[in-house]
């Protein structure tokens, strides 16, 4: 079976190829680019990455008008019809725009831009995005965002954390997020959100292959299915 992944486009986008290239190299298959403004995505899609970068110069909200883009329905159909989806960084900032993951991607408390490698723990090795990894174990995965602390109400953590879905949390200060929380599931378990790029960590060359088993456990989950 071939992995079909998509990776889509929005103005201000800087990681998309960063994004395709991991893709790419993991899968040994070609990835469709596709457009914001594209009303439809391709037929059979096995995966979909939301990359990082400053979709419409982060005007309003990060995310926030990138949310409305018109392949975002195509893409919130998909999500709901259980199609993966990856939202790193920016993405991240739109999955939660687009109301397909909870909470709010703020200011970081420093208000400075933060770009660095940082240490986080594998919150949740169930998913099929972290199954490659284990409980507990620390990885480290580069960060460039000015907009990184997640915010939720204490009901919502709470809920996040009772239902396993928080995926990973930072092992250090980086931001001032909820709880140390650096990514998270939707309650079905097929969108992940994270701030962290482990895209930039799939080859010894980048200076450590730590990101490269979360698309090594989407590539087989999704190819065995």
């Amino acid at each position: 079976m071939t992995f079909r992944s998509a990776v889509i486009t929005f103005p201000g986008s800087n990681c998309d190829r960063d994004m395709a290239d991991a893709l790419e190299k993991v899968s040994g298959a070609p990835v469709t680019r596709v457009w914001h403004g594209d009303a439809d995505l391709p037929a059979g899609l096995d995966f979909i990455a939301l990359p990082g970068g400053f979709s419409y110069g982060d005007y309003l909200r990060s995310g926030a008008m990138a949310a409305r883009s018109p392949i975002m329905q195509a893409v919130i159909a998909a999500a709901n019809r259980g199609v993966p989806v990856l939202g790193v960084c920016n993405g991240f900032q739109v999955l939660t725009e687009a109301g397909l993951l909870p909470g709010a991607l703020l200011r970081n408390a420093g208000m400075n831009f933060v770009c660095r490698e940082v240490r986080l723990t594998v919150e949740n090795s169930q998913s099929l995005f972290t199954a490659r990894y284990e409980a507990g174990q620390e990885i480290v995965i580069p960060v460039a965002h000015h907009d990184g602390n997640y915010f939720a109400d204490d009901a919502t953590l709470d809920q996040l954390e009772g239902e396993g879905r928080v995926a990973f949390c930072y092992a250090e200060e980086v931001n001032g997020s909820a709880r140390q929380i650096a990514g998270v599931l939707s309650a079905a378990g097929n969108v992940l959100g994270m701030m962290p790029h482990p895209e930039r960590m799939i080859e010894a060359e980048q200076g450590g292959t730590d990101g490269r088993a979360l698309f090594e456990s989407a590539v087989k989950a999704l190819v065995s299915a």
